[in-house]
């Protein structure tokens, strides 16, 4: 069974649960969860208009509309399969790639104190795994707590 994660207004598929759900982060694996998510139907809608493909819309009428919209939209989403990353789920290397997942991303120091690893290990995976070997768009900005890096929901999928 297909799962959906949501972050913020992106939403990504897995062909089983991801390693880490981190706060904020919304997984879902059924019309009913979506109903019962307690979204708003603004927010619904700006997950709708993020999705690839799909028209824009101003507003849905009801939450139950918005939920069968959604699902189906969801169903042509790409399918992340455990393993297209080269990352084994629970792996130290699963977990820096959700960590730069989630919507706000991760400095160092986080992956640090996540994984365990020094910094220069840390630098190290970005750059040699992540971008070159795994051929990830990593996204970097220096914003008040340090440097944070980013994977963009689509990327590499």
């Amino acid at each position: 069974m297909t799962l959906y994660v949501i972050r913020g207004e992106g939403v990504t598929a897995h062909s089983s649960a991801p390693a880490i759900v981190s706060q904020g982060e919304l997984v879902v694996q059924s019309i009913e969860d979506i109903e019962a998510s307690g979204l708003s139907k603004v927010e619904l809608t700006a997950i709708w208009n993020a999705l690839p493909g799909t028209a824009k819309l101003a507003k849905f009428k009801d939450r139950k509309t918005a939920a069968q919209r959604l699902w189906a939209a969801f169903a042509e989403l790409p399918v992340e399969v455990p393993g297209s990353t080269a990352a084994r789920a629970g792996s130290k290397q699963a977990q820096v790639i959700d960590l730069f997942r989630r919507a706000e991303g991760a400095t160092v120091a986080e992956v640090i104190a996540a994984t365990g690893w020094q910094p220069h290990t840390v630098r190290g995976i970005v750059s040699g795994t992540l971008k070159k070997k795994l051929g990830l768009t990593v996204l970097s900005a220096k914003e008040k707590r340090g440097r944070v890096y980013r994977i963009p929901a689509q990327a590499g999928t």
